[in-house]
């Protein structure tokens, strides 16, 4: 892919080679980059458009959407974004795939570069391909598995025939009380070592190191095997990134990739100190923990407060908090140093654990300004013996988490809808539940009317606005559940 200066450029040029030949629409492995060039407006904003599809993406999953309402969601950020023919082509046809592909590499090298980063694409772009594949009629899918030669073939008649008692066999025993026979669905012949989770569970007949499964597992297969090579993609991306393509485009196209990351789509940067001047100072600091601090935050704060010390992890998770809610550098030393030294020396302070602070104001070291955790951050946090940070809903047993909640003043019906929220593994819906019954009697919290909590620090602001009205701030625009522009590091001041 030749990224041109202008469209004028393509114009001229007008050899537009083109793109990878994609047999079932715009379903790909993305194996390599397409072979044409692109005007230098157009990289961009096919990246934006594809971002806007991933965000929204993520928007449908965080709700909770099912995969019928999934699968509408797609299809129509598709038809809105993906589908637009606004790039420099000579042959109009093939532009929306030729757009699809582009799009994918460039935010491939925009979000290459951190292992969050690299998360959340990857996540965004397996939802985006399961769902282009579920739209796929059967000989279609046959097609496009033929093509990318994936080891996955349908069954011959002979071949069926040999083994039809055997499969009859398997769905009696995997559909019980269900009329289904064998002639019922395709059945595909795949290596065993790709459905270890379908052979513990005794769902396939297996013969001579060939599983047999059904149509409906072969979906889950296609995006486990698009799944595993994005992902090693993506680290030969940033290994390539780092040491040849950002310092030979640093004028150029590293600005521009560099910048999607941390691009648009309504979020905000937390990683500067926000509210109006004086909103949030130490002696008003207790009373906002009680009111609107998410469950995570509280937690470390009331722990600090209780042990007079935490652990590096915590100080991290609790410290970047603080300053994006507001707390000045000199508030923040005064506040971790009046609570240290209940239990320390101000010396000792002073020499293990002030650096940190003013480390993460982008004072010390590398002076960057780092971004407050977001919940995906926190959720794959791993705390051990003597940590209190993490995210409650993941790491606390049932009873724990109702307990907090019943000291947040959470109805029991609000209690037990966050408890459902966190069974199901959805996190970031049960905060978003626990500020919905937190916030009940403050108005615009209804049963779907509350915010979709994707950031502690998001959580404080609309917990403001409920209390307080809308907070004075300004800010540069973020995709809010992805990280923003400096992820905070382990921090050089490892002290415990």
């Amino acid at each position: 892919m030749q990224v041109l200066a202008s469209k004028r450029d393509v114009e001229r040029r007008n050899t537009l080679s083109a793109p990878e030949p994609h047999k079932c629409g715009k379903l790909s492995l993305y194996a390599s980059p397409p072979c044409a060039e692109v005007a230098l407006e157009d990289f961009e904003r096919a990246a934006l458009d594809r971002l806007r599809v991933l965000k929204g993406i993520e928007n449908a999953l965080s709700r909770g959407a099912k995969p019928l309402e999934l699968d509408a969601a797609v299809s129509e950020l598709e038809s809105q974004y993906l589908s637009r023919r606004d790039l420099t082509t000579l042959d109009s046809s093939s532009e929306g795939e030729l757009k699809d592909a582009v799009s994918h590499f460039v935010l491939r090298l925009a979000y290459c570069r951190t292992e969050e980063l690299r998360r959340w694409f990857l996540t965004q772009e397996c939802v985006l391909f399961k769902c282009r594949f579920k739209k796929l009629l059967g000989h279609e899918q046959q097609e496009f598995m033929r093509q990318n030669q994936l080891p996955y073939h349908p069954l011959a008649p002979a071949e069926y025939k040999a083994v039809e008692d055997k499969l009859a066999t398997v769905m009696r025993a995997t559909m019980v009380g269900q009329q289904a026979t064998p002639t019922s669905t395709a059945w595909y012949r795949v290596p065993f070592e790709d459905v270890p989770e379908l052979v513990r569970n005794r769902k396939v007949y297996l013969v001579k190191g060939s599983a047999y499964v059904p149509q409906e597992h072969i979906a889950s297969l296609v995006v486990g095997l698009f799944r595993s090579r994005l992902s090693k993609a993506l680290a030969v991306t940033a290994r390539q990134w780092g040491s040849k393509i950002a310092p030979m485009e640093m004028e150029r196209l590293t600005p521009i990739v560099e910048a999607l990351s941390t691009r648009h789509l309504g979020a905000t940067d937390y990683s500067q100190e926000r509210g109006a001047a004086g909103t949030v100072t130490l002696a008003n600091l207790d009373e906002l923990a009680s009111k609107s601090f998410p469950l995570c935050m509280q937690t470390v704060f009331a722990k600090l407060k209780e042990e007079h010390h935490l652990r590096h992890f915590g100080r991290m998770q609790l410290g970047l908090f603080l300053k994006g809610i507001g707390l000045t550098l000199e508030d923040a030393m005064a506040f971790w140093k009046s609570e240290f030294t209940k239990r320390m020396p101000a010396e000792k302070f002073d020499k293990q654990y002030s650096y940190n602070v003013r480390h993460n104001y982008g004072k010390e070291g590398k002076r960057q300004d780092y971004t407050p955790y977001s919940c995906m951050k926190i959720i794959m946090s791993t705390p051990g013996q003597g940590d209190f940070h993490g995210c409650p809903y993941r790491h606390w047993t049932d009873d724990n988490v109702r307990a907090a909640l019943s000291k947040m003043n959470l109805s029991q019906t609000a209690v037990n809808e966050v408890l459902d929220k966190k069974r199901s593994q959805h996190y970031q819906l049960a905060c978003s539940a626990a500020f919905d019954g937190a916030h009940a009697g403050c108005g615009g919290c209804g049963n779907d009317g509350g915010p979709q909590i994707n950031h502690p620090n998001q959580y404080f602001e609309e917990s403001r606005k409920l209390i307080d009205g809308p907070l004075d701030t300004t800010s540069t625009p973020l995709s809010p559940n992805t990280p923003g522009n400096a992820t905070a590091p382990h921090g050089p001041n490892h002290s415990t």
